[in-house]
């Protein structure tokens, strides 16, 4: 397998990371947290945490191979739905409460791995293509995990920008966000 291929595989898995860290960029006040008693997310820490997710994922596919292929085929895309459809849903929900709600300083670190997790889904189930390619693992992996590094901290300034200069209610349009990656894991792992 090529680096180039790996290269496309990254990018794919990391679209993902790239929306919800745009999502959240539109809801965040401000890029440092204001409080500093509450753990809050930064662009960074979420880029960080998103990579880590991204590049670890892999690596369990990888190890589980053919043993856990079945089981993983099958859940990880009610997994997905689920925390996605819950995070979006709760997004909208908060979205329809009064103006001073709209935004918020960060997600909390518990919000963020789960975050984390439901993103890289797609990339447990990759890292069981690697399994014939056991010499380029790590290297696909490095790739992998700074791929969803950069796609996330891009994604998260693209977010910010557009919510700096476009005044809509952010948390419903990223609510609704979240659940359609949702559905899109979900209908892709179904129609697998």
């Amino acid at each position: 397998m090529s680096t180039l291929n790996i290269f496309l595989i990254a990018i794919g898995i990391s679209m993902d990371c790239f929306s919800v860290a745009a999502c959240e960029g539109l809801v965040t006040r401000s890029p440092l947290p204001r409080h500093s008693n509450r753990q809050t997310t930064t662009p960074l820490l979420m880029a960080i945490i998103f990579g880590l997710f991204q590049g670890m994922m892999p690596l369990i596919g990888y190890f589980a191979g053919s043993l856990f292929t079945s089981f993983t085929e099958r859940f990880a895309p009610w997994i997905a739905l689920v925390l996605l459809g819950y995070i979006g849903g709760k997004m909208i929900y908060e979205s329809f409460k009064p103006e001073k709600f709209d935004t918020h300083d960060g997600l909390s670190l518990r919000m963020l791995l789960a975050l984390a997790f439901a993103t890289s889904i797609d990339a447990l189930v990759t890292g069981v293509v690697f399994v014939p390619y056991s010499e380029i693992i790590w290297r696909a992996i490095g790739i992998i995990a700074l791929t969803g590094f950069l796609f996330s901290l891009v994604g998260f300034i693209v977010g910010k920008l557009a919510g700096d200069h476009f005044h809509f209610n952010a948390k419903l349009i990223g609510g609704i966000d979240l659940i359609l990656i949702g559905l899109k894991i979900f209908i892709e792992g179904i129609i697998k």
